[in-house]
């Protein structure tokens, strides 16, 4: 009999919840979140010569900075799910030439992500926290890099996500928490992987042409099939940004950007802080029609 009532409660509430106000997306909408580029250079000439002089700027190593990234997305808003598909491109390198040493390379970012998924629109909630829809999903994604590193294989990974999400929202973009199974073709045999994550994304105005933008991720990764050095135990990023509109679609965005993991069978945990200045250019391609709730 208790039973029964909190099933009628739960029941109750969902109708609740899904009243909601004008606003609904429905339709293609395709976009162009993000391309930014940051680019910094420093040539010093004959800085051999200035060795001795209390001047970094003659004595410094000439080195070339450069880092760009891309963020699109296609997706579909339907009555009753959303079909969302990601492109992340995200790659950094900087080139130092010392003085009196062989020309040292580095990397400093090198990904590419492709996402498709299906989320079912179940409830919409409208005042609550500036309004967001809420409903289960399932993701399929592929990550790789652009270059391949010197000492060790390619990255390659399939990645199946599928769990509970808020979205939509007019702070709250995205809120999730999901199983995922990863297939990992790096190394040979290959590994399926178990893991649970969670994520957020958040936006909120500062004041007209000023909006701030936060993003955190974590991964923790249960089980593996096969044993390599290089697997994790967890890793944890997290993005925080203030993008100023300078002209229609441009922006200026002082940014952190911070990501650490723990590799599972050595050693402590890594680290890697970003801090700079980004210069980036947004365009929506189509724009979804909104429409009431019941439309």
């Amino acid at each position: 009999m208790r039973l029964k009532k909190w099933l009628l409660v739960v029941c109750m509430a969902g109708c609740a919840l899904s009243v909601s106000a004008a606003g609904v997306k429905r339709g293609w909408e395709a976009e162009l979140s993000k391309l930014a580029f940051d680019f910094n250079s420093t040539n010093v000439a004959n800085a051999q010569d200035y060795q001795d002089f209390s001047n970094a700027r003659l004595s410094a190593d000439s080195q070339t900075a450069v880092r760009g990234s891309l963020n699109a997305a296609a997706n579909y808003h339907a009555k009753y799910y959303l079909w969302s598909n990601t492109l992340l491109l995200d790659y950094g390198r900087t080139k130092i030439r010392p003085v009196d040493d062989e020309t040292i390379v580095n990397e400093n970012a090198d990904q590419i992500l492709f996402t498709t998924g299906y989320t079912q629109r179940l409830w919409n909630i409208p005042h609550f926290l500036g309004g967001f829809e809420l409903g289960p999903f399932a993701n399929l994604g592929y990550e790789t890099e652009f270059t391949k590193p010197e000492d060790a294989p390619r990255r390659r990974i399939v990645r199946a996500t599928a769990g509970v999400k808020l979205f939509e929202g007019k702070y709250l973009k995205d809120f999730f928490a999901a199983v995922v199974g990863e297939r990992d073709y790096t190394y040979s045999p290959t590994s399926n992987k178990l893991a649970w994550e969670v994520g957020v994304k958040l936006e909120h105005p500062v004041r007209e042409g000023v909006q701030a933008k936060y993003a955190m991720m974590f991964r923790d990764y249960l089980s593996e099939t096969e044993q390599n050095v290089t697997d994790l135990d967890y890793e944890f990023s997290a993005d925080a940004r203030l993008e100023v509109q300078l002209y229609k679609n441009l922006y200026l965005a002082p940014f952190i950007s911070y990501y650490t993991a723990q590799a599972k069978y050595f050693g402590p945990r890594g680290e890697n802080v970003y801090v700079g200045v980004s210069l980036s250019f947004s365009h929506i391609f189509k724009k979804a029609d909104e429409v009431s709730a019941e439309g």
